[in-house]
């Protein structure tokens, strides 16, 4: 008897010890199926991974929730497939579609873990667009005012008064419809000629210094007085530094590169 409750006592153990690896690879048993954990992790690298695209951590709530949600989905696919549902032919359609898009989105992540972005690469794209945000030789800035009507006489009238010794701010402030400059006497700040409309880009690189048009100039937006106040060298930009945009160019060349591969592709394939 002694010997027998040995055994008993062995067997049991023994068949707890077999248990615990087989549990420690479930996540549950729903109605005596398992449901593996491979897919909980699965579910969590992809919510991870919409994460990292948005650079949000994954929140706690969402964390915990994973759990549940597999376990839903293993009933709800119980109840599926106890219904007859998998074997519809709308079923079978929607799975084929389902595998290639895991299909593909495999096949561009290991074009991409295979064909990286390197550092190098990295910075002479930087140094591409630095480049070509650099002012051309030669190139000026203006710093203008000018006071904007709508009809060619009102602006004649106001050039006149200019010239009588009329204040070109007071008047940009009573006249000019403008509301920006107007406001501030007419001031359109420094700028390249070429970000005004061609008409007035035009107008204020015949200007000198300290010269105001003699005669009104015409746009879009109507008649326009205008003013240099002052001319300068062009500056370049203030750019960021390498390191704090490296992030954002490689996301971008990485995409440029799996765009690329995605046309080579569909240039080579023999479609009839």
């Amino acid at each position: 008897m002694k010997k027998q409750l040995l055994a008993a006592t062995a067997a049991a153990l023994f068949a707890t010890t077999l248990a615990m690896p087989v549990a420690a690879q479930n996540v549950a048993i729903v109605n005596g199926k398992p449901v593996p954990k491979a897919r909980l992790t699965a579910l969590e690298a992809q919510v991870a991974a919409q994460a990292a695209r948005t650079g949000r951590p994954v929140p706690p709530e969402v964390q915990a929730q994973m759990r549940d949600e597999v376990i839903t989905r293993e009933i709800f696919a119980q109840e599926a497939k106890k219904r007859g549902i998998e074997g519809s032919e709308n079923f079978r359609t929607q799975m084929e579609m389902a595998r290639q898009a895991v299909l593909i989105n495999a096949l561009f992540s290991d074009f991409q873990e295979k064909n990286p972005v390197t550092d190098a690469e990295a910075k002479a794209e930087y140094d591409r667009i630095v480049g070509a945000q650099a002012p051309a030789a030669g190139a000026k800035e203006i710093k203008a005012s000018h006071i904007l009507v709508e009809k060619e006489d009102e602006a004649k009238a106001i050039i006149a008064d200019l010239k009588k010794g009329g204040k070109f701010e007071d008047i940009a402030k009573k006249q000019s419809k403008d509301p920006g400059s107007g406001a501030n006497g007419g001031d359109l700040g420094w700028a390249n000629p070429a970000g005004y409309v061609p008409e007035f880009a035009e107008a204020i690189t015949k200007l000198s210094k300290g010269q105001t048009s003699d005669a009104p100039v015409k746009s879009q937006f109507g008649y326009h007085i205008i003013r240099v106040d002052d001319v300068r060298d062009a500056k370049a930009p203030d750019v960021p530094s390498f390191d704090d945009v490296k992030p954002q160019i490689i996301q971008q060349m990485q995409q440029q590169k799996l765009v690329k591969f995605q046309e080579d592709l569909r240039a080579k394939a023999k479609v009839e």
